[in-house]
């Protein structure tokens, strides 16, 4: 079952789950240890997770590490481009206008 990757980002402790692997692949016994929860509930957002293709699991011996997915990332940040440039064109018109108050004074 493929997901809908804003779903899944939509979640605090997803999200803080991609920030640590975006450091480092980790299993998920090592990402439990951040969380005041437990490691099924870890698990639980990892299968989320994955299936939105956001991380990808990797047999590594007796251990499963997790990698984040950055590629399925940027389909994310391309959407928040839109807000990115609307919020730079507002800030940048604030910006002119406190610029002309100040040589108003």
């Amino acid at each position: 079952m493929r997901r809908d990757p804003f779903q899944a980002i939509a979640d605090p402790t997803r999200r803080a789950i991609l920030v640590l692997l975006a450091m480092h692949s980790m299993t998920p016994n090592a990402l439990a240890e951040h969380f005041e929860t437990s490691r099924q509930a870890v698990s639980k957002h990892l299968r989320v997770l994955s299936e939105c293709e956001l991380v990808r699991a990797v047999q590594s011996g007796r251990e499963v590490h997790y990698t984040l997915q950055v590629r399925n990332l940027k389909k994310v940040d391309r959407w928040l481009e839109q807000f990115r440039k609307l919020w730079e064109n507002r800030f940048n018109q604030l910006d002119d206008v406190l610029t002309t108050l100040k040589k108003g004074r």
